[in-house]
C-alpha cells in the first residue's frame, strides 16, 4: 500500500510541474497586458458555459429589429478599445462626479447601441450573476455583429474586467478623425501596436453602417479649406451627397458607408475606394493617396473575400487584446453603464 501511495503522489508531483509549465509557455506567448493574466477563449467555460449562445439570443432579435444595429456595436468595440484598452469605459454614463466617455467628439450624437448591451448583460448576468465583464460582453457582442451580417467569425479571447475610470480626453485625442489623412492614421494605429495591414482591414468594417452628413460635409464643399470639394470624390457621388448634406444644416442625416450593401459584411468597401466613391475621408485616402502603401492592400481585399475575411479576423483578436485589465485588476460591473457602488 505504501509503495501505491508513493507512486500516485510522485505521479501527482509530475503531473502539476507540466500544468505549471505549461501555464508558463502559454502566458509567455502572449503580448504583455495590464497583469500577468492572459486571456483565453475558455476563460467562462465553468463558470458561464452557455455565454455564446446567450448573446447570440438577444444580439440576434436586436439586429433583425434593426440591421444598422450591428455596425453600431462593432464601433462600440472599436472605440473602447482605442482609449485605455479594451475596458468597457465606453459604457460608462457620466454622473456626479464622474465624467464618461459619452460626450467626447467621436461619441457624442454618434455613438449607439448601449440599449442593447444592456439586454445582453441583464440576460447573462440572470444566467452567471457576478461573472461576466462588459468588456467581455462587448466583444462578443462585435464577433457576433460581424458574424450575423455575413462576415468572417473568429475565437473571442476572455478574461477582461471593467475599468472603473473614463477618458474623456483619452476618447476626444485616441480614436482617429473621419478627417483623418493616411499619415494621421498610420500614426493611430502604431502608437496602438496595430500595423498598416491592421489599418486596412480593419477599416473594412466600414462595409456596413452609416455616417452622418457632420462627418464628411466638408469635403463636399471645403475640402481642406480650399472652398472646393475634395478632387478626390467621383463627379456623381459628390452631386448625390451634396443633394441631402447641404452646406448648413442636415447635420444628422444618415447615409451608408458602403453604397451597395450596406447591411452585408463584404468586400464592397474597398471597390467603392477603387471608383472614388468612399464616404469619409479617413476611408478615400486608403485608395486615394499618391504613393499610399495602403493602395495595394485595397485592391488585394477587393477582389479576395477571404483575404479581407481572414485579415480581419486576426486584427479584431489583435486589437482586443488592447491592454486589458485581467487578474485582480478593474471589476466585474453589474450594470456596464456604472462603477460597481
Amino acid at each position: 500500500m505504501a509503495a501505491s501511495t508513493n507512486k500516485e503522489s510522485a505521479l501527482l508531483l509530475t503531473l502539476v510541474a507540466l500544468h505549471l509549465s505549461l501555464f508558463s509557455s502559454c502566458v509567455s506567448a502572449h503580448p504583455p497586458s495590464s497583469s500577468s493574466f492572459p486571456l483565453s477563449p475558455t476563460f467562462y467555460a465553468y463558470s458561464c458555459p452557455n455565454l455564446l449562445s446567450i448573446v447570440r439570443g438577444v444580439l440576434s432579435r436586436a439586429v433583425e429589429r434593426e440591421p444598422r444595429m450591428a455596425a453600431s456595436l462593432l464601433r462600440l468595440h472599436f472605440h473602447d478599445c482605442f482609449v485605455m484598452g479594451c475596458d468597457g469605459s465606453v459604457l460608462l454614463d457620466d454622473q456626479p462626479g464622474f465624467t464618461g466617455e459619452k460626450t467626447s467628439n467621436p461619441n457624442r450624437n454618434s455613438a449607439r447601441g448601449f440599449e442593447v448591451v444592456d439586454d445582453v448583460k441583464a440576460a447573462v448576468e440572470s444566467a452567471c450573476p457576478g461573472v461576466v465583464s462588459c468588456a467581455d460582453v462587448l466583444a462578443i457582442i462585435a464577433e457576433q455583429s460581424v458574424e450575423l451580417t455575413y462576415g468572417p467569425s473568429w475565437t473571442v479571447l476572455l478574461g477582461r474586467r471593467d475599468s472603473t475610470t473614463a477618458s474623456l480626453s483619452g476618447s476626444n485625442n485616441d480614436i482617429p478623425p473621419p478627417t483623418s489623412t493616411l499619415a494621421q492614421l498610420i500614426a493611430s494605429f502604431q502608437r496602438k501596436g496595430l500595423s498598416v495591414q491592421d489599418l486596412v482591414a480593419l477599416s473594412g468594417s466600414h462595409t456596413i453602417g452609416n455616417a452622418r452628413c457632420t462627418s464628411f460635409r466638408d469635403r463636399l464643399y471645403n475640402f481642406s479649406n480650399t472652398g472646393r470639394p475634395d478632387p478626390s470624390l467621383d463627379q456623381g457621388y459628390l452631386r448625390e451627397l451634396q443633394a441631402r448634406c447641404p452646406p448648413s444644416g442636415g447635420d444628422n442625416n444618415i447615409f451608408n458607408l458602403d453604397l451597395h450593401t450596406p447591411t452585408e459584411f463584404d468586400t464592397s468597401y474597398f471597390t467603392n475606394l477603387k471608383f472614388s466613391k468612399g464616404l469619409l475621408n479617413s476611408d478615400q485616402v486608403l485608395f486615394s493617396t499618391p504613393g499610399a502603401s495602403t493602395k495595394n492592400l485595397v485592391s488585394t481585399y477587393d477582389f479576395a473575400q477571404d483575404n479581407f475575411f481572414n485579415d480581419f479576423a486576426v486584427s479584431m483578436v489583435k486589437m482586443g487584446n488592447l491592454n486589458p485589465l485581467t487578474g485582480t485588476n478593474g471589476e466585474i460591473r453589474k450594470n456596464c453603464r456604472v462603477v460597481n457602488s
